[in-house]
């Protein structure tokens, strides 16, 4: 598989993922960087209308999904566009929510918990995964979701 028709990585808010998947996170606050193809809102209350696919997941600030089965299958779905297309991760502030869902898709992508953990915070946000409930959310998500 060659390289995805995502975002470039010099982009702020651009996660490489190790298969070279590019997604983007960033808060709600913060201008898009051009049109995704799919946007993946980690919000407490209903999203702004966009003019492209998205899908939104009732998730409040510092917490976690409301529904972790849905949580799970919009994860899913997220990394895998993100093989073939521009998607972003968005909540409120862009680093509790969005850190755990961008660590989430890099589990999906083949790493441990921990090192995708690692990942995020050295590559997107160093205060990405706010919460310890939160890291823990990861953790049990590598036990329940099959990589690839």
């Amino acid at each position: 598989m060659g390289l995805p028709e995502g975002w470039d990585p010099a982009v702020a808010g651009v996660l490489v993922l190790p298969s070279g998947r590019t997604v983007r996170g960033r808060s709600l606050r913060a201008p898009a960087a051009g049109p995704p193809a799919f946007t993946l809102f980690l919000l407490g209350r209903r999203p702004p209308a966009v003019a492209w696919p998205a899908r939104w997941v009732r998730w409040p600030d510092f917490r976690l999904p409301a529904d972790r089965a849905d949580a799970v299958a919009a994860l899913r779905e997220t990394w895998r566009r993100a093989a073939e297309e521009r998607v972003e991760v968005v909540c409120g502030g862009g680093r509790g929510r969005t850190g755990t869902a961008l660590a989430c898709l890099a589990v999906l992508d083949g790493l441990t918990p921990d090192a995708a953990l690692r990942l995020v915070r050295e590559r997107y946000d160093r205060r990405a995964v706010e919460t310890p409930w939160q890291a823990a959310f990861v953790r049990r998500f590598a036990a329940v979701t099959p990589c690839r």
